[in-house]
């Protein structure tokens, strides 16, 4: 696939980044040529100097042979201006990055708007979602939903207590009456496998569960992990994702504290959220965490524009036995480190931006995509068509890829583990886990 992009910033560079490894031919327009050099020594990509939102530039970089274009620049207009200067072109989808939450509202008004841009992605809305979502479980490190909620994937870490421990995978399915999840893929030391019956399960492994969300509470007691119910959270850092979150933590009555060390912004905040106390201070003054009560709190968020000072609070908030700690990371390499010092979970908008789009990338009727952060795989949904290879035929005769496997089948609301002898009907939505080298076979299956 053509892939336009433009803007060669974080957001951009991580979507060539991801494109380019998956083969696809990616031309990224910036204005900045230096930028774009540096991407182009570190990428198999082409690129072009100018504005993104320009017909001649457009025309340029090959956009009428693209099928999808995508502008991630940091500013909402030049997005928007591009994907309708794109709209002259025969393009299957143009996505555009959009902060702003009040062109939302705009863009839908406006018809020639509507016709010019497919999808508004809010990479900072995205990430507050996210983040949300890590903070209803103590244990989970990664979380993502497919088939409208009904199928959950939970990145968790094996406790040394647990008492799956040694056990196969076999062993664990046979002690669970009417089973309907599975464990698609365990990361153990450096190494990421898809594992089958005959594994076990080690203290430390991070296992990846794809399943029915309803018998989460139960996977968390074989993980060796307590009964868990979010009730109060402290933010740290009064950002554009910080005021989304705290106003999804209003919606859902969860107590939230937000701590902001620009006194302006702290009044900002205060007149925005009816619910959230606004506190003028550092992320990492003890004194003040202290004071607020930090101890023993069900989760601790970590919002400040600077990675360092995010990884230092949230340790000061490991060692106050905070239940979930979660860190925004802007430098993708420091995710893994975040893994390694004790940090529960790391939220990244420019990764949440990345998760969204990618979905308009995969070949076949795809439903849903998320890039796991903590291995290097995806995990897809595809909704089964009357005319796909794949339609009446039992998964043992489909031909899988090595390194994939299915995770969980959804068929009129219903949750169905994946066996050999069970055939795929048109409209099911089949969930699978493929690391990158698997992707490409996967996608052709489903075409």
């Amino acid at each position: 696939m053509r892939i336009l992009i433009v803007g060669a910033g974080a957001v951009g560079f991580q979507l060539a980044e991801h494109m380019s490894e998956e083969g696809h031919d990616i031309v990224l327009v910036d204005q900045d040529a230096e930028r774009l050099e540096r991407a182009q020594d570190q990428l198999d990509i082409m690129t072009v100097v100018g504005n993104g939102a320009s017909f001649a530039v457009l025309e340029k970089a090959g956009v009428a042979r693209a099928q999808l274009l995508t502008a991630v620049t940091n500013v909402d207009e030049v997005n928007l201006v591009a994907c309708m200067t794109a709209a002259s072109f025969d393009l299957k989808v143009k996505v555009a990055r959009v902060s702003n939450p009040d062109y939302f509202l705009e863009v839908s008004r406006l018809h020639s708007a509507r016709r010019g841009v497919d999808v508004m992605i809010n990479p900072e809305l995205e990430c507050a979602r996210e983040t949300f979502q890590l903070l209803q479980s103590e244990a989970a490190s990664e979380i993502a939903f497919f088939a409208g909620g009904r199928v959950q994937v939970t990145g968790l870490r094996i406790q040394p207590e647990a008492p799956i421990i040694g056990k196969t995978l076999a062993d664990v399915a046979a002690m669970i009456k009417d089973r309907r999840f599975l464990t698609a893929a365990i990361h153990r030391g450096e190494e990421t496998i898809v594992p089958g019956g005959g594994d076990h399960f080690e203290a430390g492994d991070e296992a990846y569960i794809i399943g029915d969300p309803k018998q989460l509470p139960r996977v968390l007691e074989l993980a060796g992990y307590p009964e868990f119910r979010l009730q109060r959270v402290m933010i740290a850092g009064g950002s554009r994702t910080g005021v989304y979150l705290a106003k999804i933590l209003e919606d859902h009555d969860v107590e939230c504290t937000i701590i902001e060390a620009d006194r302006a912004k702290c009044a900002a905040l205060a007149a925005t959220l009816s619910k959230t106390l606004v506190l003028h201070g550092n992320a990492t003054d003890m004194e003040l965490l202290e004071m607020e009560g930090v101890e023993g709190i069900d989760g601790f968020v970590v919002l400040t524009g600077h990675d360092d000072t995010n990884m230092l609070a949230s340790l000061l908030a490991k060692e106050k036995k905070v239940r979930k700690v979660v860190s925004l990371i802007n430098k993708i390499e420091y995710i893994e480190l975040v893994d390694k010092v004790g940090i529960d979970a790391a939220v990244s908008p420019r990764l949440s931006a990345v998760n969204a789009i990618l979905k308009y990338v995969r070949r076949g009727t795809v439903t849903g995509v998320a890039a796991l952060r903590g291995i290097e795989a995806e995990v897809i949904e595809f909704e089964v068509e009357p005319d796909s290879q794949v339609t009446g035929k039992t998964l043992a005769e489909i031909d899988f890829p090595d390194d994939s496997l299915v995770g969980a089948i959804t068929r009129e609301g219903e949750v169905i583990v994946p066996m050999g002898n069970v055939a795929l009907h048109n409209g099911d939505r089949v969930t699978v886990l493929a690391l990158p080298r698997a992707v490409a076979a996967v996608e052709q299956l489903f075409e």
